[in-house]
């Protein structure tokens, strides 16, 4: 008896040891802090580094060379280290109200702030992440405001062979409601997965905020996986915890755009929907604007809504699908069913640009008609937050 107490005592004790290493593993600074004038200041204790360095998108960019061209990268700056081995660094201006994300690089390796637990992941990157409030940044933000539902759900995709994960937001009272509603597909870029437009893109956030002042009607929002191979995000799958990787199989061969019609059934057999083509808009980043400009064209009678977001254009090259071919046949067949809404994106300087630039003369030759949104800045979660807070607005009215 005494030995089971002994063990039982030891036990606990552990567990105790352990929920105190937790609770108080951090570093004990207040980091990012931000203050009264949205200067914000980064502290990293690091007494024996040599250099500690911060690198965000509140900072001027850097070109970056990459195998898709030259980009955008966050810019770099120097923190200097106190007389207590911690380092500093104070933006030198307000930041602007808006989402904002950020990691440190002490002596050149890549780490994330032990003292701020809000972080995000992008493909393989993790970042912290922090808001500026009194402005945009209050449409990302959770208000006191009536809160919609996220939901993961297995459906059955008999086109590509696989049971796959899929995000659905329900808005503020649908499961005590009656009525049907319409509905939003909101798909990924390259690298991304049914995850990335809840956790980067804020849609929860936005959808909330946007339909509890009236801006945006109150709709289901359904985030797919974009690549036609996964069943799921990194981790979510019968593969287990997997490293994330963009260059995965068939995600820009067709396949997506052919089994499109198994996520419309799933939603529309599951959920209180509309079931026309006027209470369906579908929009997408990068890729996924490449997956919703040709799925759009393939079912001209599915999408009155259309959202390319710094969208990819056309297909590589030898890309064979018949999905690809006849574009010019099949985008006139589109616009003359006149789709309520066509609306194009992007960065001044993403590395799609030129794309986007073509393609809109290929619109502009034939006389389709289209919206047209530039903003600053390139390839960016920034950008596709902010088309999405315009585009939502814009739909089933």
């Amino acid at each position: 008896m005494k030995r089971t107490i002994f063990l039982f005592a030891a036990l606990f004790m552990s567990l105790i040891s352990f929920a105190q290493q937790a609770l108080w593993g951090g570093q004990d600074l207040i980091s990012p802090e931000i203050h009264a004038d949205n200067t914000v200041t980064f502290r990293f204790m690091a007494p024996n580094a040599e250099q500690v360095q911060v690198t965000g998108d509140f900072l001027p960019t850097r070109k970056m060379t990459t195998s898709f061209g030259e980009v955008d990268a966050p810019g770099i700056a120097d923190l200097r280290k106190n007389e207590d081995g911690v380092w500093e660094y104070i933006t030198p201006e307000p930041l602007s109200s808006e989402l904002y994300s950020y990691s440190f690089l002490v002596d050149g390796l890549k780490v994330t702030d032990p003292n701020n637990v809000y972080l995000n992941r992008d493909v393989a990157s993790v970042t912290n992440i922090f808001i500026i409030k009194g402005g945009q940044g209050d449409v990302y933000s959770v208000n006191k405001v009536p809160h919609g539902t996220v939901a993961r759900y297995w459906y059955d995709s008999p086109s590509l062979g696989l049971t796959r994960r899929i995000t659905v937001y329900t808005p503020a009272g649908y499961e005590k409601s009656t009525q049907t509603y319409p509905v939003l597909y909101l798909l990924h870029g390259m690298g991304g997965d049914e995850e990335a437009w809840v956790t980067l893109g804020r849609t929860v956030q936005i959808l909330d905020n946007l339909i509890a002042q009236g801006k945006a009607e109150p709709m289901l929002v359904v985030m797919p996986n974009g690549n036609a191979s996964q069943e799921a995000a990194p981790g979510e799958s019968s593969l287990g915890l997997v490293q994330p990787n963009m260059q995965l199989p068939k995600t820009m061969d067709g396949e997506i755009e052919t089994s499109f019609p198994d996520v419309i059934q799933f939603v529309e057999s599951t959920f209180r929907v509309e079931k026309q083509k006027s209470a369906r808009a579908i929009a997408g980043l990068s890729m996924g604007g490449f997956h919703s400009l040709h799925i759009s064209k393939e079912y001209p009678d599915m999408f009155d809504y259309v959202g390319l977001f710094s969208a990819a254009i056309s297909p590589r090259e030898g890309m064979q699908s018949p999905i690809y071919q006849n574009m010019e046949e099949k985008l006139k067949v589109q616009f003359d069913k006149h789709p309520k809404l066509y609306w194009i994106g992007i960065g001044k300087t993403d590395f799609l640009y030129k794309n986007n630039v073509d393609f809109r003369k290929k619109l502009d030759d034939n006389g389709y008609k289209y919206e047209y949104r530039e903003s600053d800045g390139g390839h960016i979660w920034k950008n596709w937050r902010i088309y999405l807070s315009e585009f939502a607005p814009r739909l089933f009215k």
